[in-house]
């Protein structure tokens, strides 16, 4: 069942957040499917514009409607991640994505605003749902990059959603893009979305650049061969805290990587004499499904899925 972001955060504000999770191919969208209807919970299928060009949009798109088929217990949004003007709205001709994301940060106020409120009309006319960002995360996403953290401002925020119209606004408090989050003592400001909550009590927000970057799967990854060296990430046990302050959407790209890379990097080690690549894809796919499920745990959306059915259905 695809539905609209806005619809599971109705569900979710103030209770878990959403897990939103990258993807760009085959594998990864079954591992993706099977591990959170195994753990039965909602979710949100993000495309960038990167895995649109990698992929190819209308494979990508193909097989968002084709699992929609094969997996009739998942309740799930179809989302555009970090997108531009152009990307929006051709996503939002597309007929497949229910929700997109303008990412008109690395802009000036109103120049962010204006470009995000061309999104909102279009996107609201088609019953698409709008992602907007205000703030910039340290790191790369696709074409924009910010060499340090622009905090949120709570003032800001509530101006810029009442100005746009946007349905949910991703905050800067402190996540990064990447696996190479932080150095020394990782800060998270939660006083900036506790402030963000009380100008805009009841709103959606959304944390960006949230992989905890397990250590585990960084030492499996450099015995076999990796070469990751001071990589780290948010404390997933941070999730609930940032729910129960108006986080419903919490973004997750670069763990899903290290587990592909791990996979592949051992069964390759473990078998020289394989070059099936169905092989190494038969034991990812298992992998990520129980990596998202135990994400889902995290985010509090596990087992939510049968209330959330249910509240739709009404």
């Amino acid at each position: 069942m695809i539905v609209t972001t806005k619809e599971l955060f109705q569900q979710a504000y103030g209770k878990y957040a959403i897990g939103a999770y990258n993807i760009n191919n085959l594998e990864q969208t079954m591992g993706l499917f099977k591990g959170n209807v195994e753990s039965k919970a909602p979710f949100i299928v993000q495309l960038s514009k990167g895995a649109r060009s990698y992929t190819h949009k209308l494979m990508l798109e193909t097989m968002m409607t084709t699992a929609d088929k094969i997996f009739p217990d998942a309740v799930f949004a179809v989302h555009l991640d970090h997108g531009d003007e152009e990307t929006c709205m051709d996503c939002i001709a597309s007929g497949v994505y229910s929700s997109v994301m303008i990412d008109a940060s690395h802009y000036p106020l109103e120049k962010n605003i204006e470009i995000t409120k061309r999104v909102v009309d279009a996107a609201h006319a088609r019953g698409i749902v709008v992602e907007a960002e205000l703030g910039q995360l340290k790191g790369v996403e696709e074409d924009v990059s910010a060499d340090d953290h622009v905090y949120t401002q709570p003032e800001e925020a509530e101006y810029f959603v009442k100005q746009t119209g946007c349905d949910s606004l991703a905050c800067a408090i402190g996540t990064s893009h990447g696996a190479f989050k932080f150095k020394g003592d990782q800060k998270l400001r939660f006083d900036i979305l506790e402030k963000i909550q009380k100008l805009l009590p009841g709103f959606p927000l959304v944390m960006h650049g949230s992989s905890s970057v397990p250590q585990d799967e960084v030492a499996r990854i450099n015995a076999a061969g990796g070469a990751i060296k001071g990589a780290s990430g948010v404390d997933a046990s941070q999730f609930l805290q940032a729910a129960k302050l108006g986080v419903t959407k919490i973004n997750i790209d670069t763990d899903g990587r290290l587990v592909w890379c791990r996979v592949h990097r051992e069964f390759f080690r473990d078998h020289p004499e394989k070059f099936d690549l169905r092989d190494p894809g038969k034991v990812f796919i298992p992998e990520y499904a129980k990596f998202i499920a135990a994400k889902n745990v995290l985010l509090g959306s596990a087992g939510q899925v049968d209330a959330c059915r249910a509240a739709l259905k009404k």
